[in-house]
């Protein structure tokens, strides 16, 4: 049999780094493994195909493939995941002290069918009744000028996605007052102790966050991984051994956190941060699979649809290779 040559890319994450170092491969193939920034990797995946199996935002694909789009096909594998209350910063100064205190305000977000951000309007919405129509929505850079999303969502026309001008950033926005609040998937250059107006709208969002767990019993997926159809339409058993790979590279990785002979993570107490983490989320605490995720995979169709990101409403088994559907034949 010919081994099929795969160039696999993904964000430097400890549960993929037995496969990126050598220790695991994946059956049938020569692996070359990049690691790189994820939004660097989904740039050059939608524009220019370079990688065989590649990180996408979960939220951009539920769009791409709603639209017709299907260069590439999901495998149950989520690289990323997390809780997002942690992301809405908002200006003290501007009379925001609870989430209902953002309708009618203009909030920053740098594309508004990034993942993050369809968990956040969700969150807002079904905790605290903040329907999407009711912020008018600033879209942009948040560092650099000139951001510009890859695929359309279908927005309706109540809805308010306004773009700031290209010289313009997000985060210099919210510095200056210009936006009294932000949601972002990463901390902006302007929250610190040089601007101690700008604060997290959740400051204990590691408690917000468990309780929300304990009532939803959701752990939010922010990205996919997937491969190119190409690929797997000429090799469709590549789907189920990428799944099956990956799936021990995280099963390594958690094995690895739990043994306190040396510890593999530079956190003092980091055997106990897990024990206290699956005492929460059971043993697997980065579970791998479609049936295992489908809560969370409906919840994200439904609410992309809803806020006007998705095409249609999409079912969550149209957006994996069927083969990986049960995870009992792998």
């Amino acid at each position: 049999m010919t081994r099929v040559p795969l160039t696999i890319c993904t964000g430097d994450y400890d549960r993929v780094r037995a496969l990126a170092d050598g220790r695991l491969g994946i059956e049938g193939c020569d692996v070359n493994y990049l690691t790189m920034n994820p939004e660097q990797a989904f740039y050059r995946a939608w524009n220019n195909l370079e990688f065989d199996v590649t990180e996408l935002s979960g939220s951009s694909y539920i769009l791409a493939r709603s639209a017709g789009w299907d260069k590439y096909i999901a495998v149950p594998v989520f690289p990323s995941r997390l809780f997002r209350h942690s992301g809405i910063y908002v200006r003290s100064d501007a009379g925001i002290e609870r989430p209902e205190d953002l309708r009618g305000r203009e909030v920053g977000v740098p594309v508004y069918a990034m993942t993050a951000a369809l968990w956040i309007r969700g969150i807002l919405h079904e905790d605290y009744g903040i329907a999407p129509a009711e912020i008018h929505w600033r879209t942009g850079g948040l560092e650099e000028g000139g951001r510009k999303p890859k695929f359309t969502p279908s927005l309706p026309p109540e809805i308010k996605v306004t773009p700031i001008r290209d010289q313009e950033t997000l985060a210099g926005m919210l510095a200056s007052g210009e936006l009294a609040a932000l949601v972002s998937a990463r901390e902006p250059s302007c929250f610190g102790p040089q601007n101690p107006e700008i604060v997290r709208l959740f400051p204990d969002f590691r408690a917000v966050e468990r309780a929300w767990y304990r009532k939803n019993r959701l752990f939010p997926i922010m990205h996919v991984l997937a491969i190119r159809k190409d690929i797997v339409e000429s090799e469709p058993w590549i789907a189920n051994s990428v799944l099956k790979s990956f799936t021990l590279a995280k099963d390594i990785c958690l094995q690895e956190m739990s043994d306190v002979t040396a510890l593999s993570v530079s956190m003092p107490w980091i055997a106990a941060e897990l024990l206290d983490t699956r005492a929460l989320m059971g043993h697997d605490i980065w579970p791998y699979g479609f049936e295992e995720n489908i809560e969370e995979l409906t919840v994200m169709c439904r609410w992309s649809a809803a806020q006007g990101i998705a095409h249609r409403e999409m079912q969550p088994e149209e957006l994996f290779h069927p083969a990986t559907l049960d995870r009992s034949r792998i």
